[in-house]
């Protein structure tokens, strides 16, 4: 099976050196704030998904196994699906109160939209 390593190249299309080994720009997450430094955006969206309510929580700043982590948290804690998509946090229906009132309890910073 061929490894497409070529797609992840940004802005290199040939080199005639041939001791050239690209070096990729592994952006560096940030750390995660703790949790009283983070402000998380609560809200319901139906746009592009056929009329299907999702709630979905922006705002989280941290790696990415930081915002998995969370996202398991809270699709344990609602008993819904969802996922991490783009940064954001999609939680199957709309949960928002839930969601809510866990992270509140957590002791984030929230805001319902």
């Amino acid at each position: 099976m061929k490894k497409n390593d070529w797609k992840k190249r940004e802005g290199v299309v040939y080199s005639t050196d041939p001791g050239f080994a690209f070096q990729y720009s592994g952006g560096a997450e940030r750390g995660a704030l703790p949790p009283d430094r983070q402000q998380l955006r609560i809200e319901l969206d139906r746009s592009g998904r056929s009329g299907k309510q999702v709630t979905l929580v922006s705002g989280f700043v941290g790696a990415a196994p930081d915002r998995e982590k969370l996202c398991k948290h809270l699709k344990t804690q609602c008993g819904v699906g969802g996922s991490v998509k783009d940064g954001n946090i999609l939680l199957q229906g709309d949960m928002r109160k839930k969601v809510g009132d866990w992270l509140a309890k957590s002791g984030y910073r929230i805001r319902v939209i």
